[in-house]
């Protein structure tokens, strides 16, 4: 399966590479929420390709599928994360893939095409980036610690967002926005980051990263500090050492 999960992330990674750059017809799913063509496109070659391989699989994918079967394994699809920066010309984005497994992570495949980047995992098995095993950062104090988040297209609750902001900037080394939540966790997983966190995200953002940060060493959970649920919208990540410090301030 992780093997499908990675010649799928590919092909589809390669399609998105080639429109690069290109003329796009893009639509607005809110108002700053866009897709375009190549969104449609790329996840319809993944899910074609799940059918083939898999077809008592259940799906759950960004544009508009959902797909339940009386499997215990189901897909998380984002075809693009990132699809404001790739309308903008900005290389960063990826293509994301996460199979859970009577809703426990089983794999992840974060691909980003303009870096050739390929992150993946499977439970019990470690993470990688490529072939090489990564690993979390050693960061164990927050002001030594460099965090990524991200803004959630609509927010009814805009003070807490930046109340929240404005704790954590005080007490780390910087705050970066990269604009693709999947490649977020994935930065987490191989030392990049030492924390993340985000609010407002669907479960085909961070399906796939959270098995990669687990599996690199890290923990993942909700704002509280419970287990961690794609379904839930909200994401703490970290190297472990920091992890109780960031939720103290969510």
């Amino acid at each position: 399966m992780i093997e499908f999960a990675v010649q799928t992330g590919r092909k589809a990674g390669l399609f998105i590479h080639e429109n690069f750059g290109l003329d796009l017809k893009v639509e607005h799913k809110g108002r700053i929420d866009l897709v375009t063509r190549v969104d449609m496109q790329a996840q319809q070659i993944i899910i074609q390709e799940i059918e083939k391989h898999f077809p008592d699989h259940g799906i759950v994918a960004e544009e508009g599928i959902r797909k339940e079967k009386e499997s215990p394994f189901v897909w998380f699809v984002d075809p693009l994360d990132g699809t404001v920066n790739y309308v903008h010309g900005i290389p960063i984005f990826c293509v994301s893939l996460a199979l859970y497994k009577r809703d426990e992570p089983y794999l992840g495949v974060c691909y980003n095409p303009i870096s050739g980047e390929l992150f993946w995992a499977q439970a019990g098995k470690g993470a990688y980036l490529e072939n090489k095993a990564v690993g979390v950062s050693h960061t164990d104090k927050l002001v030594d610690a460099l965090i990524v988040t991200g803004f959630p297209y609509s927010s009814d609750d805009m003070q807490s967002l930046i109340g929240r902001f404005s704790r954590i900037l005080q007490e780390v080394q910087g705050i970066r926005r990269l604009g693709s939540a999947a490649l977020d966790l994935c930065y987490v997983a191989c030392g990049r980051f030492d924390g993340f966190w985000e609010s407002g995200l669907q479960s085909w953002d961070t399906a796939a990263g959270a098995v990669i940060v687990q599996e690199a060493g890290g923990r993942v959970s909700s704002f509280s500090g419970s287990v961690f649920s794609p379904l839930r919208g909200e994401i703490v990540a970290s190297n472990s050492l920091i992890h109780e410090k960031l939720i103290g301030l969510m």
